[in-house]
């Protein structure tokens, strides 16, 4: 054993005519040893040296390539697997709630009509039939084993329907579709729907990449279903502003906050003023000069929302009023261009409440505080929403944060309530204390 390496076993010594005693060289000659100098000093005998015919053991020079160093994570590649995460998340959670439902509607359905003749345990595996019984008893092993490892944490879970997976319920739907019929019109809707979530289950499942486009196409499927199905009144609807499901789930981690944009472009691009005040039972705003409502939803488009049983209350700033000025100084406009656009506005909503036939159910009202935010406070039957914008200094109300908040509707804001305010409320009080120091607008 020499300083730099370890000492290979010598070889023919007399192979090609080569020396095993030269000095410095291999057994064989140089066509079959170390080139000099290759050991990492050239020579033999020193201490940082290799001799002929060893391989070193030293540690490797700075800079050259360590194993393991492919193992770091970049910020790109960090960026990449949490959206990955979300995605895979967001996903989980409308198949958690998807098998969830069906689960229940299979049980509701074919429990009673096997579980009096063939018992609580077995009547599943009858229900599943000859074409079922591979997955039916591999459902029925996985129990045991779960029951024996202490996995089955809730005993309402201790079934062999609670082992099954969505394509199991699924077949059960289908092989007894006759006892589903009465309660489902369409079939082929909730087969469609189920193909749709295929995809992702087996995506999600294996933890693999899902697409944007293929996560939205599973949660428009899986709010169809549960629709389909029957999800009562606390499942995802359709209604002024689609319920997310993940957004029913950890949205009072956010208050009421369904969503914060930070200009109005983009809230627009999202929710645009058809949507917004389209159908509406109540409407209240309050701001400088209402933009968002006057120069985006036509006059009579606000005919037709009135004379539908909208009733409507808008609250302008006084274009008179000095606060108006502090707020052309403030963006920097000329001297009276800000007042003369609010005056614009008013008269507008003027003409249309002009021509309903029941003028009262449309009132205009200025105030002359200083104005801290601008607010459409839209109510439905059965839900509500509201956008809301704080005055920045510098920044016009297009250019200024967007927060979108969930109310509970017109019927909701007239029953008491014993959960903890959100911010529509705060905001529809403050709407209210202004109302009532405000000036009506002949």
């Amino acid at each position: 054993m020499s300083s730099g390496g370890l000492e290979l076993p010598p070889g023919d010594g007399g192979h090609e005519g080569g020396s095993a005693d030269a000095p410095g060289g291999a057994p064989g000659g140089a066509s079959g040893g170390v080139p000099e100098g290759a050991g990492g000093g050239g020579g033999t005998g020193g201490s940082g040296g290799v001799p002929g015919g060893a391989v070193s053991l030293a540690a490797p020079e700075a800079g050259a390539v360590r194993a393991g160093a492919e193992l770091d994570w970049g910020a790109d590649a960090w960026t990449e697997v949490r959206t990955r995460a979300q995605r895979a998340g967001r996903a989980y959670i409308w198949l958690n709630l998807i098998e969830q439902r069906l689960r229940s509607v299979v049980g509701a359905v074919l429990r009673p009509i096997y579980e009096p003749v063939h018992g609580e345990d077995d009547w599943v595996v009858v229900a599943a039939g000859p074409a079922g019984q591979e997955w039916v008893q591999r459902a029925v092993a996985v129990r045991e084993v779960s029951r024996r490892k202490g996995y089955l944490l809730d005993p309402a879970d201790d079934n062999v329907l609670s082992f099954l997976t969505l394509p199991q319920l699924r077949e059960l739907m289908v092989q007894h579709w006759p006892c589903f019929e009465p309660y489902f019109d369409d079939r082929r809707e909730i087969e469609l729907a189920l193909d749709e979530l295929e995809v992702t289950r087996n995506v999600v499942s294996r933890n693999r990449a899902l697409s944007r486009a293929v996560l939205e196409q599973a949660e428009r499927a899986s709010a169809r279903l549960l629709e389909v199905l029957g999800g009562g009144a606390g499942s995802p609807s359709a209604d002024r502003l689609p319920i997310d499901a993940v957004e029913d789930l950890v949205g009072d981690r956010y208050a009421d906050v369904v969503s914060v944009h930070p200009d109005r472009v983009r809230l627009q691009r999202q929710l645009p003023a058809e949507d917004l005040f389209g159908g509406a039972r109540r409407l209240d705003a309050i701001g400088i000069g209402l933009n968002l409502l006057v120069q985006n939803y036509s006059g009579r488009r606000l005919v037709r929302l009135t004379e539908a049983g909208c009733r409507v209350r808008l609250l302008f700033l006084n274009p008179a009023s000095s606060a108006v000025k502090r707020r052309e100084r403030e963006l920097g406009l000329r001297k009276g261009e800000l007042s003369r656009s609010v005056e614009m506005n008013i008269l507008h909503v003027r003409r249309v409440r002009a021509g309903l036939r029941d003028p009262s159910r449309f009132e205009i009202h200025v105030f002359d505080e200083t104005p801290r935010f601008t607010a459409y406070l839209v109510e439905g039957e059965n839900s509500g929403i509201a956008v809301v914008q704080s005055y920045l200094r510098r920044a016009r109300g297009m250019e200024a944060p967007v927060l979108v908040l969930r109310g509970g509707g017109a019927r909701a804001s007239a029953a008491p309530r014993d959960v903890e305010h959100g911010l529509f409320p705060t905001y529809r009080e403050e709407f209210e204390s202004i109302w009532q120091d405000s000036r009506p607008v002949s």
